[in-house]
């Protein structure tokens, strides 16, 4: 019967209103459209090979395919090629970064200021996020995303500019200081750890709030009741309830902000001094002078890669993440 009722129904869908076959109605009475359909949707593993084939594509070529070309590039002693001259295997590149401090120093500077940023970034948005996600009702909640998406929107170089315009010597900041009387004349804050902060925290921000605003609206509210009721107090209800069944969200943020703040080169090239050179300015370096240079700057970019991952890796392990990407 459940038969008869799909083929009626399959055979309504073949015919137009005046009884005339259709073009899909056709298509699918034809019998070469109906051996290639069977041949290549027999099973559902074939199916899901079929429609996987262009995502995996794009993964592989598109997004793992640069990265494996660099990593080859830094192992050869000339890119780009040469007429005459056939490049050569070589490890001269990787180890050029450990013989000279003024590429270790850089390196160093760029995952520490980045551990400290991503810090800083959590203290920040996560009482954002836990007044978006306990306090603002699911009717504003949208409105208040909006507002702080919006920013966004512009791209990372005018962002910067912004920061430039806010902390130089005639900027907001200063002026604001030198109107409350707190200040006689400009404090120098550009070009300094501090700038180069700010405007990292600014340009990562969302990449902290959005993952933590997720795990925090799925907190369900009759924990912190129950808690309530039973006499811990807000800190403990804190410790105890919202910090461990959050860890998904900070996992996931940190995990974020580590990696982009890594690679940011725009941005500590605006705002950064002498002081504040990182990993990016000293890569990018390699690939705006001879083109010889390009596989140094390759291999420099797989040693910050790698070890970027392995940081993001060992920070997954210590929060009890296992490799389905769900908390211990």
């Amino acid at each position: 019967m459940a038969h008869a009722d799909t083929d009626r129904a399959d055979l309504r869908k073949s015919t137009a209103p005046d009884g005339r076959m259709t073009f899909w109605g056709a298509l699918l009475q034809n019998g070469a459209y109906q051996a290639v359909a069977n041949t290549l949707f027999k099973s559902q593993r074939r199916q899901f090979w079929i429609l996987a084939s262009l995502p995996l594509f794009w993964i592989f070529f598109a997004n793992l395919g640069p990265i494996v070309e660099m990593f080859w590039i830094g192992f050869l002693d000339s890119y780009p090629p040469k007429v005459g001259h056939e490049p050569q295997f070589t490890l001269a590149n990787w180890a050029a970064f450990f013989q000279d401090r003024v590429f270790i120093i850089p390196f160093f500077r760029t995952l520490a200021f980045s551990f400290i940023f991503t810090a800083i970034t959590l203290l920040i948005t996560y009482p954002v996020a836990y007044f978006l996600a306990k306090h603002v009702s699911r009717k504003n909640q949208l409105l208040f995303l909006l507002l702080l998406l919006i920013p966004f929107w512009v791209g990372e170089i005018v962002r910067t500019y912004a920061i430039m315009i806010l902390l130089g010597n005639n900027g907001a900041v200063n002026l604001a200081l030198k109107s409350l009387g707190l200040i006689d004349r400009p404090i120098p804050f550009m070009y300094t750890g501090f700038s180069l902060g700010v405007g990292i925290i600014y340009l990562t921000a969302l990449y902290m709030l959005l993952p933590l605003y997720s795990a925090l609206e799925k907190l369900p509210d009759n924990y912190l009741e129950a808690a309530a009721d039973l006499g811990a107090g807000a800190w403990t209800r804190f410790r105890r309830i919202t910090l461990p069944l959050s860890k998904e969200g900070i996992a996931s943020g940190c995990t974020l902000v580590f990696l982009i703040s890594t690679g940011y080169y725009a941005t500590p090239v605006l705002l950064g001094g002498p002081r504040s050179t990182v990993f990016a300015e000293t890569i990018a370096g390699f690939f705006h002078v001879a083109g010889d240079q390009w596989p140094m700057g390759a291999a420099f970019s797989s040693i910050m890669l790698i070890a970027t991952l392995g940081v993001t890796g060992l920070f997954l392990k210590l929060m009890g993440r296992d490799g389905k990407g769900m908390m211990r």
